[in-house]
């Protein structure tokens, strides 16, 4: 069984394109970031960590969010494409100033931190199904108390890959200590938002009568 994609096959992915996912292109990718933003429970976080980060489409958009974000990958070439995308920002406010570039795998022990939101879109299929789960068990109870896990993954199968979107969502959620509190899914996408503390509602959240 497949532990983990080697390195070098992302290498070899960027070596023939910049954007080999085109992720700054399809509407796909477009409608599946908003969809995981706006499943957010709160307006604003102190800290993400965005393992897998690739191009940092997604990362200049966390980063309207939060005052701190810590993106990771394992190509190189990703981190110099997304620290380009990242200076582009507009104005005077950079999101290239609230982001922290890193090199490394999800399996790799993550950044000090503290984190309370952490960001797995569509990299921990990447992994095999004990690998994933044990570094979930490992690092998730250092996040902050209250913090916001947020799962995102393509559902079709993948040649190669050890877990599919379902598998890897699947294991997410059995991880101690997360509690889901919403779940999006069509034929492509699976999006899951889990807290590590509180179960309440974002209408509850935000002290909305009725909202128990």
């Amino acid at each position: 069984m497949t532990e983990r994609l080697p390195d070098s096959y992302f290498d070899r992915m960027y070596a023939n394109s910049a954007d080999p996912w085109r992720l700054a292109t399809r509407w796909y990718e477009q409608r599946k970031y908003a969809i995981t933003l706006s499943m957010l429970p709160q307006r604003r976080y102190r800290h993400a960590f965005e393992p897998g980060c690739s191009i940092g489409t997604l990362t200049a958009l966390l980063a309207e969010r939060c005052d701190h974000v810590t993106a990771m990958d394992v190509a190189g070439a990703a981190l110099d494409i997304a620290d380009v995308r990242l200076r582009a920002g507009s104005g005077g406010d950079e999101p290239r100033d609230r982001v922290t570039l890193s090199h490394g795998s999800l399996d790799d022990p993550w950044p000090p931190g503290p984190f309370d939101l952490l960001v797995l879109s569509e990299v921990a299929y990447y992994l095999g199904e004990e690998l994933l789960a044990g570094l979930l068990r490992r690092e998730c109870p250092r996040l902050a108390r209250g913090a916001t896990v947020i799962a995102a993954h393509w559902r079709h199968e993948v040649a190669g890959y050890p877990l599919s979107g379902d598998e890897a969502n699947r294991v997410i959620a059995a991880t101690p200590g997360l509690i889901s509190i919403g779940c999006y899914r069509d034929r492509d996408v699976v999006i899951e938002v889990f807290d590590t503390h509180d179960a309440a509602s974002v209408a509850a959240r935000d002290g909305v009568p009725g909202a128990g």
